[in-house]
């Protein structure tokens, strides 16, 4: 004899389905970039645009060209640019959050070699859903000559922290 689920065990089934799928969060990372380094000069900031299906926080970044990876805010504060990093930054659903010049972006700490326009870096996205799960997408970052960039934040050592 064939067993077949009956009405409420397929609302269930559906149910369960529908919460796996939209657990999946689909991420879009669009026009990464890295600004580009002289010799000796040993930070940088990482730039792009970041899409989500569903709610997200992006909780780390991390580059093998860096030896720390921070996720930061820029804001003016009295007159004076502060610059901060973030334990995560949130990602709204189906809206872009912008990490540009001047605002979020990304700083790679401990750039052992100068960044020349041209190269490619890798950059290891980790976010985390409010389950907490965790999703993880790699981008390559082309990095920009130092005068294409378009804001500044060459003068880093000189933000308040």
């Amino acid at each position: 004899m064939k067993k077949t689920l009956g009405p409420a065990r397929w609302a269930l089934f559906a149910v369960l389905t529908v919460s796996a799928t939209a657990s999946m969060a689909e991420v879009t990372v669009s026009d990464p970039w890295i600004r580009g380094t002289v010799a000796g000069q040993s930070e940088t900031g990482a730039f792009m645009t970041i899409r989500s299906t569903e709610k997200l926080k992006l909780m780390r970044v991390s580059s093998p060209v860096a030896q720390k990876v921070e996720i930061h805010k820029m804001e003016m504060n009295q007159g004076v640019m502060r610059m901060r990093p973030m334990n995560d930054l949130e990602i709204p659903a189906n809206s872009a959050v912008a990490l540009e010049p001047g605002s979020f972006h990304v700083m790679l700490l401990g750039v052992s070699k100068p960044l020349t326009a041209g190269e490619k870096v890798p950059l290891t996205l980790q976010f985390r859903n409010k389950e907490g799960k965790t999703v993880s997408t790699t981008v390559e970052a082309p990095v920009r000559p130092l005068n294409e960039a378009p804001g500044d934040i060459k003068q880093h050592g000189d933000m308040k922290h």
